[in-house]
Formats: structure tokens, C-alpha cells, sequence
């Protein structure tokens, strides 16, 4: 088999992951190499700078030991399967990047005969580039389950980001769709990669070259949608991952059906894009709103509203804390308010320091007035002259809602509706 069927068949294998994005790495090039990791993303996704770069995003092999349910790639699928020789990879990875097809590469497989030995497979592919190459251009690399810790120590000296894609938001989901997975064979990494990097980091302090152990962080992904585990499961779980291991971003992937099998939703169902969604802006919420898990959701209301974003779902549901006066309420408490976000509720501060703020100071500040307008006053007054019921608030902020008299309406993501907001101003 040719190195462009190879490509084909383990690039279009890699697509299922979803926990590869922007780098916040600063690797530098040096003298007689190549590359540069800057602070960006990866898979034609925007960086925070505005950039749009691109990876090589793909499998080692698609062969694999395991039989997870809910995986195309399980052993027992009939698939076309192939593996690159690790020198073969590298020497691919090389020549996109010179032709500038590429910025960098996010490297993933398969477990060949065992953890250890992919894990050493794929170490290989990462010391060709650095070593041979001199490569400085961004790599993301999976840890293996259950590889040694001396083989995760040495691919994260070779990598800009690692992550263990812990894939199921519960021990029980696990046991019944990836039986040959064990739930310590995945924390067991991750708290690893989290001490590597503090001792890393405390290295770094005493003698600046000292080697970097995966200066971007680690990451994981949680499949949605492939069991019958609630949002709020799904919430606490990213929360303690977050606390525990210090993760850079948890991603959540919708199930997308692949495999017949009783254990998982029909092959006819789509996946819960929506959902996912809605969780990605929690999760939003969890990481720069200082939200926690348990004000979201709870066992008597396990579910995100599919209709509300979970900020403005929040908020109706607390509407006795509102309407904030702009002038006068904390940080924290601007950052509860739907339409304003970090960045607004920032310049608020710093801004009504020196004078007392208007309506059109706000519109100057990035503030969504179209949904704020209901929480907040300016001088004890609202935007709009119009009855302030929870029952109003709710039917102008869902989905599908008629706009009200001052012209807000909320979009939607897919076609055939108003699309849905991206953010969860």
C-alpha cells in the first residue's frame, strides 16, 4: 500500500477527534531547523489572534486491539486498515510542511499489539522530526492507556500538547461499551502529564533551558450522546477534571452512529449537535465566568435546555438577583448577566471608575443589549419602556422566539431555523 492510500484511509480515521485545537505553545525555531509553535490552532479552526492554520491530523494506524463499541476502527469492524511506518509519517509531515499544506501535526493511533509498543511507535515518528528534521513546528500527540510512564515521559519532552481522551462520562458507560478500557489506565496519565508539567515548570524557574515537558497542557474528549448520561454527569466530571489534573480544554464530541449495536442509539439516529453544543458553552461558563458545575444543573434538573443557552437559562432562573444596576454591581455579577462577557464586563469596571455610564457606553463597551437589556438598569432605569416578567424574558431568549417590539431575536445553528448564538455572552 502507497503512502497516499495510507493517507487516506488514517486521515479520514482521525476525523472522530475532536480534542485538537488551538497550541498556546511558544516553541521557537533554532539555528539549521525548521517550524515554529506559536500560540494558534489547528485544523482550519481561527486562533485567538485571528489566524487560521492547519495540521496534519492522523492516525499512526487504525488497527487496534480493542473492541469499543462505539468505535469504527474496533477490531472486530470490517475496515480497510493500515499503518505508517513511523519513518514513513514523519518524512510526509515533513514534506506538507514544505509545501505548506500544513503547520504541524496532531498525532494519534490505534493500539498495535500493546500500549507500550505504539507508545514507542509513535515516540519514534515525534524524535525524527525534532531530532533529524529539527522540526519546531506544533505537535499534539495522544497518550496511549497503559503505556509506561517513562515512554509518556519521553513523547512529552517531544510534544507541544498531550491528551488521554478519557472518550465516556462514567466508569459504568465504559464497562458496558469499551470492556477492554479500565478508567485508572486513563486518570493514571493524566495525573502524570499534570506533575510532569509542575516539575517541568519548577525546572524552568531555576535554569531557563531546561527541557520543556508539554508546555501547552493536556486535554481530553468526552463522547455525548452514546449513553444514557445526563448533562449534569457530563458537567461534573469536566469540572473535577479541570480541578484534578489542571486540563487545558475538555471537548465534547456529538455521537455520531457508526456501529449496530444494541448497547448504542440506532444508526439511523443524528447525532445531538445541539446538545453538544449547549455543553461547550457550559463548559465556557465553568472556565472564564467562574460558574460552577452545581449552579448549572442538579439531579432534579439533569439537562441543559435545548431552547436557552445555559447562561440565560441560569440567569431566568435566578431572576431575583436581577436587574443589576451597571454602575454599581460586582465583577462577578457582571459576568452573569447574558450579553456581556469577560472583555465588557472588563471595560464596565475600569470605565465607570471615571464616570457614570449610559446605555450607549455599554453598546462602545461589546455588550449584547439585545439580551442584557432584560438584567440590567443604568440609573434605575431599563433600556425599554416593557413588562418585566420572567415568563417575557423566557420567550424572547429562546429559540424560534418572535422578536419583541425592540428587535431582538435569538439565531440558530442549523438550517431550516434561526441559527444559534456561538457565544454565551
Amino acid at each position: 500500500m502507497d503512502v497516499s492510500e495510507k493517507l487516506r484511509i488514517l486521515g479520514d480515521a482521525a476525523k472522530y477527534d475532536a480534542s485538537c485545537s488551538s497550541s498556546g505553545s511558544h516553541r521557537k525555531n533554532m539555528p539549521g531547523g525548521i517550524g515554529n509553535a506559536a500560540p494558534a490552532g489547528c485544523c482550519h479552526s481561527f486562533t485567538q489572534d485571528g489566524r487560521c492554520i492547519s495540521l496534519l491530523k492522523v492516525l499512526l494506524s487504525n488497527c487496534c486491539i480493542n473492541d469499543c463499541k462505539y468505535c469504527i476502527n474496533r477490531k472486530s469492524n470490517d475496515v480497510e486498515r493500515a499503518t505508517f511506518e513511523p519513518r514513513e509519517l514523519a518524512n510526509l509531515t515533513i514534506e506538507f510542511y514544505k509545501r505548506n499544506y500544513i503547520e504541524g501535526l496532531f498525532l494519534s493511533s490505534g493500539i498495535i499489539k500493546n500500549p507500550d509498543y505504539t507508545m514507542e511507535q509513535m515516540i519514534v515518528v515525534l524524535s525524527v522530526l525534532r531530532n533529524e528534521y529539527k522540526f519546531n513546528g506544533y505537535i499534539h500527540v495522544k497518550a496511549i492507556p497503559g503505556a509506561d510512564q517513562a515512554l509518556i515521559q519521553k513523547a512529552g519532552l517531544l510534544a507541544d500538547r498531550m491528551s488521554v481522551n478519557i472518550e465516556l462520562p462514567s466508569e459504568v458507560s465504559l464497562n458496558r461499551l469499551a470492556p477492554d478500557k479500565d478508567k485508572n489506565k486513563i486518570l493514571k496519565p493524566m495525573g502524570f502529564i499534570k506533575s510532569s508539567i509542575t516539575e517541568s515548570k519548577a525546572e524552568l524557574a531555576v535554569y531557563r533551558h531546561a527541557p520543556q515537558f508539554v508546555p501547552s497542557g493536556q486535554s481530553t474528549q468526552m463522547i455525548i450522546g452514546a449513553t444514557g448520561d445526563t448533562d449534569c454527569q457530563i458537567m461534573r466530571l469536566a469540572e473535577g477534571l479541570y480541578n484534578k489534573y489542571s486540563l487545558k480544554r475538555v471537548y465534547y464530541s456529538a455521537y455520531v452512529p457508526m456501529n449496530d449495536d444494541s448497547n448504542l442509539p440506532s444508526v439511523d439516529t443524528k447525532p445531538p449537535l445541539l446538545r453538544e453544543h449547549r455543553i461547550y458553552q457550559a463548559d465556557w461558563l465553568l472556565r472564564f465566568y467562574g460558574f460552577k458545575a452545581s449552579e448549572l444543573l442538579d439531579d432534579k434538573r439533569p439537562n441543559f435546555s435545548l431552547n436557552l443557552d445555559p447562561k440565560a437559562d441560569w440567569a431566568i432562573g435566578n431572576y431575583h438577583l436581577f436587574p443589576l444596576d451597571v454602575n454599581k454591581a460586582s465583577y462577578e455579577m457582571l459576568l452573569r448577566v447574558p450579553g456581556i462577557g469577560v472583555t465588557s464586563a472588563r471595560r464596565i469596571i475600569t470605565a465607570r471608575r471615571m464616570a457614570v455610564l449610559e446605555y450607549q457606553d455599554l453598546k462602545k463597551f461589546g455588550v449584547v443589549l439585545k439580551r442584557a437589556q432584560f438584567f440590567i438598569t443604568v440609573k434605575g432605569k431599563y433600556l425599554n419602556n416593557f413588562p418585566i416578567r420572567e415568563s417575557f424574558v423566557t420567550a424572547n431568549l429562546s429559540i424560534g422566539a418572535l422578536p419583541y417590539i425592540g428587535g431582538f431575536e435569538q439565531i440558530s445553528m442549523f438550517s431550516g431555523e434561526k441559527p444559534l448564538l456561538n457565544e454565551v455572552n
